[in-house]
């Protein structure tokens, strides 16, 4: 049932990507740039996959893996996944997003890989230690190589999407992120369910198929492992797919130049060195202020995302069990809604500035946490859908912010750097609340949603103060379109 939805909401989006054509580019660039970005998205899709299947992984070891270790696990990755950027964002600038994404998933298999050995090591009794420093280890590379995957995805959107529609871009992006919770929390679940041994014997054919696959053992023993090795064995597929169909600008795919009007614009033949490119992102207030509204996003969308799902194992909720059986779906939908919603109304009512919408759905998210607090211990439906209703905000945020904002300011030339700073924010504050509330909710859950508050109303304000900021390029393209219309009126 969740895949069927899924798999209508992928061709919605993908009839509505063709029907939101306002610059009206002709048919084949239209299905060249849709060749393009589709498998690159479903990679990016199944990245996540291979990310946040530490998350099933964990509530399936039990008590072989703490709430205390798996957020010092987590934290690790994401602090590794957010310094990354200042190594992997210029090196993407220079080399292109088709190289960085095959990069990024190849690498991930590998590391993936790795982690389903440990995993069957340790579950098999065969090497007796403690997780935790190991899987830092091994997450962290993973979370390295992980790290090439949006900036990747965003290099090559912005030489293929002018400013104009990156407000719909963003909301695809957003989209792929959806897709990649739905794989990493329901998907990933359905392998941990498929793999357990049943007191009964009845399984599947492809329950069946995938335990005796992955069994590597006598089989009575939970193939937990499965769960890192099937992600790593998906993304090797869309690498191949992406060194066949991908091309890093129209130009490659021998259409003419295509000027985005972005900063980069009338800067094109320049050739930036790694640390010009860093400086042109430290430097901007406007691009550190983008940063630090995406650290308040990373710590609300993975406080909720990945606490929830331990919290509701955890604290039973009566009459709320629909929303962690359908945990990954629900995200996905709502994650796609949110998306859509944020990009949408940046590009349509606010000539693509992308702030104020971010203003508008921080303060939702304060409201929503604030609900959590009051009705935590009291009202299970309303805990579940505040928690939904974030996710479906910061997804808005997040896409408005790193997926598009990212690249407006910093230009074709800096996307990757500019795009991968302020991701590498992200998972700063994601670091942030994974250490904090690893500590925290082990004393006491409520202070879950009251520690989220703060960065709601954070991110509201520093959104806020760049309410009326465009790039130049941009500003003066919309301003010869808006008099070319009064001319033609006239």
């Amino acid at each position: 049932m969740g895949t069927t939805i899924v798999s209508l909401f992928l061709a919605g989006i993908v009839i509505l990507y063709f029907y939101n054509n306002p610059l009206k580019h002709g048919r084949w660039f239209m299905i060249r740039r849709f060749i393009n970005w589709f498998p690159l998205g479903m990679t990016y899709a199944f990245l996540y996959m291979g990310r946040y299947n530490l998350n099933v992984s964990k509530n399936a070891l039990g008590s072989l893996m703490t709430k205390e270790e798996f957020g010092i696990i987590f934290a690790a990755g994401t602090i590794t996944y957010a310094l990354s950027f200042l190594i992997n964002g210029p090196l993407v600038d220079k080399i292109g997003g088709k190289k960085g994404i095959i990069i990024a998933a190849v690498g991930s298999s590998v590391a993936n890989i790795l982690l389903g050995v440990l995993t069957y090591l340790v579950v098999t009794g065969q090497l007796q230690m403690k997780m935790v420093v190991a899987f830092s280890i091994l997450y962290s590379i993973n979370m390295y190589f992980q790290s090439y995957g949006a900036v990747s995805i965003i290099k090559v959107k912005a030489y293929w999407f002018h400013v104009r529609e990156r407000g719909v871009f963003g909301a695809i992006f957003g989209t792929l992120i959806s897709f990649g919770v739905y794989f990493a929390f329901d998907w990933g679940q359905a392998i941990v369910d498929m793999v357990q041994v049943k007191a009964n014997g009845t399984q599947t054919w492809l329950g069946s198929l995938i335990k005796s696959t992955f069994a590597l053992e006598s089989g009575s023993t939970d193939a937990i492992w499965a769960v890192f090795f099937i992600p790593a064995i998906i993304l090797i597929f869309w690498a191949i797919m992406d060194f066949f169909m991908i091309k890093d600008s129209p130009e490659e795919a021998n259409f003419p130049h295509f000027d985005t009007h972005d900063a980069s614009s009338g800067q094109m033949h320049i050739d930036f060195t790694a640390m010009q490119l860093l400086k042109r992102v430290f430097s901007s207030p406007i691009m550190l202020t983008i940063a630090f509204i995406e650290l308040t996003s990373g710590v609300l969308r993975n406080g909720i995302m990945q606490w929830y799902f331990i919290f509701a194992k955890e604290v039973k909720q009566p009459g709320a069990e629909f929303f962690l059986e359908n945990w990954g779906l629900l995200l996905c939908v709502f994650g796609i809604i949110g998306g859509f919603m944020g990009g949408m109304i940046s590009d349509k009512y606010f000539h693509s500035r992308r702030s104020p919408p971010v203003v508008f759905l921080s303060a939702f998210m304060f409201i929503m946490a604030l609900l959590m607090a009051i009705f935590l211990t009291s009202s299970p439906i309303i805990v579940g859908s505040a928690a939904v209703l974030i996710s479906m905000a910061v997804i808005g945020v997040h896409s408005l912010m790193s997926g598009t904002a990212a690249a407006d300011f910093g230009g074709r030339k800096a996307t990757a750097t500019s795009s991968g700073i302020v991701d590498g924010f992200v998972y700063l504050g994601t670091g942030i609340q994974s250490f904090s509330l690893g500590f925290l909710t082990s004393w006491n859950w409520q202070w879950w949603p009251i520690f989220l508050m703060p960065f709601a109303l954070l991110g509201m304000y520093l959104a806020l103060r760049i309410w009326k900021e465009l790039p130049a390029a941009t500003q003066k393209y919309i301003d010869e379109v808006e008099n070319n219309v009064e001319r033609v009126g006239k």
